[in-house]
């Protein structure tokens, strides 16, 4: 079966596995990491972009949202997109970050639903370049959605959080934790990795 058309025919087995917590677990402990890295980097780096152009670091997003696409195309099973970015945002914010614990709750559970929506509306069977890529899309929808209702902003589309950020952090959520998570999960699964998945197993080749 080929890489970029990688669609099940058959229904797919959506019961989780011992593994397939594991795994989605092992995504969001290690984006928690780096999502607790970047939120470091925000302030110094964020700050002098707000200044140049408002709305320009929504480019950070994109590596806020990383998790869910990537633990969805790998594990395959309902909610491990939501699973695997709350997981991330709670350790983050056990670790520290200018948000709060309960503000980066709520940010990661729509983060998290957003890139999940997109699995749903296929029923977990395409999974492809296009749906990974739309779900980080979606979920960069959902960040920017929290942000601009929760920073008191109404509908001042020209304000900090508006259009301009909109646009920014859908070009980071398809670039980030889209196509670049795409490519990650096949190059994890070329190594033999993940042929405990049918979705390492499908990269390789190797049948059930």
């Amino acid at each position: 079966m080929s890489q970029v058309a990688a669609a099940s025919a058959s229904k797919p087995n959506l019961r989780w596995r011992v593994v397939d917590i594991a795994v989605a677990s092992v995504i969001g402990v290690a984006s928690a990491f780096i999502y607790w890295a970047v939120s470091l980097l925000y302030t110094p780096i964020g700050t002098p972009m707000e200044a140049l152009v408002p709305g320009l670091s929504g480019l950070f997003n994109g590596l806020w949202l990383f998790a869910g696409p990537l633990a969805a195309v790998i594990v395959r099973k309902p909610g491990a997109a939501i699973y695997a970015e709350v997981v991330a945002g709670v350790l983050e914010a056990l670790m520290g970050n200018m948000w709060g614990g309960l503000d980066t709750l709520l940010i990661s559970l729509a983060q998290g639903v957003g890139a999940e929506i997109v699995f749903l509306v296929v029923a977990y069977r395409v999974w492809n370049l296009l749906s990974v890529t739309l779900s980080g899309v979606v979920s960069g929808v959902a960040c920017w959605a929290y942000t601009f209702f929760t920073h008191l902003q109404g509908f001042d589309f020209g304000g900090a959080y508006g259009i301009w950020y909109l646009i920014t952090t859908l070009i980071s959520g398809a670039l980030i934790s889209g196509v670049l998570m795409w490519y990650l999960y096949i190059g994890i699964a070329k190594t033999g990795a993940l042929d405990a998945f049918g979705s390492g197993r499908e990269i390789r080749g190797i049948g059930a």
